[in-house]
């Protein structure tokens, strides 16, 4: 017991200790602080005194800079102000002057227009003698007219007229003989160039076709054929025609039967179906219906082989499907005996040459080339001239404009546009004119040859014509009384023109003006 008393006395005693420092330390402690805020208070006591004589003396400073400024102003403002007092005395002195000059020149241009008054009456008076001798003249001219006229026999109006004819004739005379130097200037450094291109071109076209026709007659084995593909009462050859949309002739032709239709590849998918029939043996309108149906699909893988083909030999890339099978339908189209596929691609490789030799792209003129007659392949079907509808179908599958153009213009229905337009009417020209490329009817030669020498005749001056070479030349004889040298180089350039408005022909036609002057005398 004695033991926690003890104890529980020295605990106490520590904390009466620990009270009374913890007293004693926040005594320190406050007179610390009192302390140092008297000191703050003093510190900031003297910092304001300073600021308040600091900004005094300041004040002071900027109270004499402004005073110093103010005095200096005042001395450049009556600075400028003497300045300009002075300039405005030297310009008053100026003006001064200048109101003198204008006086004296006043008073001058007053004695002037008193001089210029009685110049004017002088005038006048010349004037009014002027109109009296004009009038004498213009009356001294009527009466030299009228005797001219009466010398002549002509009024001024026929003289007038006369005088333009002369003039007319001359220049006709002056434009022929112009027309003639820049002709043969042409020619010189042109034509020679031309020809090498072309013939260069036609060299190097080694066309192995000459004149193809689409072949419209059947073999058969034995005329025995001829009944089994009539049938029992026609029924065979009912079905045959109802299918391929072609008449067939069977007549006395030995072992022979003719198809007759406007539609090459239908002639040619009868002629096939036929051929097939024969070699099989049965022959009933079932069987005709199956065998007719095996060839058009045959047909047509026939027509797009041969479209890409054509495309293939050439080096043509990225035709349209749709167009191939057009092309390839060209291969059983003729025009004048010629098969226009064959025709296309030596048109492509003509222009393709003649590309070349230009330093134009090759592809594009290949390509308008095999394109060229596109129109044909559907010219049967749709209303138009070939050209034109081949035109319509390269725009429809997305071709070059200037592709397009060269198609539409191949037959100079429209404008050329492009170097390629050109080059395929060269083409197409070369390609249809080289003989025996086309073959035409005798009539349509004889009718030819007469329009070309009726439409040289309708010349004035023009004594002959003579078609020759097969309508490829026309040699016309002129008057030589009637017709000059010049003339006569105008009037072939008018010959050419009118043929070439009023005439379609494969190639050109040569226009040859002839003018001789004979001179005969006798010696007796």
């Amino acid at each position: 017991m004695e033991t926690i008393a003890s104890d529980f006395a020295y605990i106490l005693l520590l904390i009466v200790i620990s009270a009374a420092c913890l007293y004693i330390g926040f005594l320190i402690r406050k007179h610390l602080a009192e302390s140092k805020l008297h000191n703050a208070d003093e510190m900031a006591a003297k910092i304001i005194s300073e600021a308040e004589k600091e900004a005094e003396n300041k004040k002071r400073a900027a109270i004499l800079e402004a005073k110093d400024t103010l005095y200096q102003s005042k001395a450049d403002f009556e600075k400028e102000t003497r300045e300009r007092r002075q300039e405005l005395q030297k310009m008053e002195k100026r003006l001064m002057a200048k109101e003198e000059g204008l006086d004296r020149r006043l008073s001058l241009m007053e004695k002037k227009e008193s001089d210029l008054s009685g110049k004017e009456k002088t005038l006048q008076t010349r004037e009014a003698g002027i109109q009296e001798q004009e009038e004498k003249s213009r009356k001294l001219v009527a009466e030299q007219q009228q005797l001219l006229e009466k010398i002549s026999g002509m009024t001024s109006e026929e003289a007038k007229n006369q005088l333009i004819a002369q003039m007319e004739s001359k220049a006709r005379y002056e434009a022929g003989k112009m027309i003639k130097r820049i002709e043969e200037e042409a020619k010189e450094s042109a034509e020679k160039k031309a020809k090498d291109i072309i013939g260069l071109s036609i060299q190097r076209c080694a066309a192995e076709h000459v004149v193809e026709t689409t072949v419209s007659v059947v073999d058969l084995p034995n005329n025995e054929m001829k009944g089994r593909i009539i049938g029992r009462e026609g029924r065979n050859i009912r079905a045959l025609e109802m299918a391929t949309g072609i008449d067939l002739i069977i007549d006395d032709t030995p072992e022979a039967v003719i198809l007759s239709g406007y539609d090459p590849i239908r002639r040619e998918i009868a002629k096939s179906a036929i051929e097939k029939l024969i070699q099989d043996g049965r022959i009933h309108p079932a069987r005709i219906e199956e065998i007719v149906a095996k060839a058009k699909k045959e047909m047509d893988n026939s027509l797009r082989e041969a479209g890409e083909q054509a495309t293939f030999d050439l080096g043509i890339h990225g035709i349209n499907p749709d167009e191939i099978k057009l092309l390839g339908r060209l291969k059983y189209r003729t025009s004048y005996a010629q098969n226009v596929l064959q025709h296309s691609k030596e048109v492509a490789i003509l222009a393709g040459i003649m590309a070349a030799e230009l330093g134009v792209d090759v592809q594009t003129a290949k390509r308008a080339g095999l394109l060229h007659d596109l129109g044909k392949a559907v010219d049967h079907n749709i209303e138009g001239n070939h050209a034109q509808i081949g035109a319509d179908l390269a725009k429809k599958y997305n071709e070059n404009p200037i592709i397009i153009n060269a198609i539409a213009a191949h037959h100079e229905d429209v404008e050329a546009k492009s170097v390629f337009a050109v080059l395929i009417q060269a083409a197409d020209a070369i390609s249809a004119a080289r003989p025996g490329a086309r073959r035409e009817s005798l009539e349509s030669y004889v009718k030819r040859l007469e329009q070309l020498e009726q439409i040289a005749e309708s010349f004035h001056g023009v004594e002959k014509t003579y078609a020759i070479q097969a309508g490829r030349e026309v040699r016309i004889l002129v008057e030589q009384n009637k017709v000059s040298d010049e003339e006569a180089m105008q009037l072939a350039r008018d010959i050419a023109q009118k043929v070439e408005e009023d005439m379609k022909y494969p190639g050109q036609i040569k226009i040859t003006v002839i003018r001789e002057t004979r001179c005969v005398e006798y010696a007796k």
